[in-house]
């Protein structure tokens, strides 16, 4: 990732991620990573029913937020370990990048 000036914050997880975009609008810049959540297993050993919102939610979260507020996406990275991850945020948002211009 390129070096940036400026203040980082960091949310860990989707709740936090919309929470503080509705409350502080967009940031200048986004790194996304996939996988958000270090989940335990239960006493039985599984997590299966468990669903926690990855870095893939936030990214379409972000786009319909930008379409609905009639604004720019802000510069992005995606910082992912998990490769196919990484590769779908990127595709959904540059798309959207894309789409935006041809409209």
């Amino acid at each position: 990732m390129p070096k940036e000036d400026g203040i980082i914050k960091w949310v860990l997880n989707f709740e936090q991620f919309t929470q503080w975009i509705t409350k502080f609008s967009l940031p200048d810049i986004i790194s996304f990573d996939h996988d958000l959540a270090d989940v335990d297993k239960n006493n039985e050993g599984n997590f299966a029913h468990y669903q926690e919102k990855t870095g893939m939610d936030c990214a379409k979260w972000l786009v319909n937020y930008c379409i609905d507020n009639n604004k720019k996406l802000p510069r992005f990275y995606v910082h992912s370990a998990n490769p196919v991850g990484s590769k779908n945020i990127e595709s959904l948002l540059n798309n959207f990048i894309k789409h935006a211009k041809n409209s």
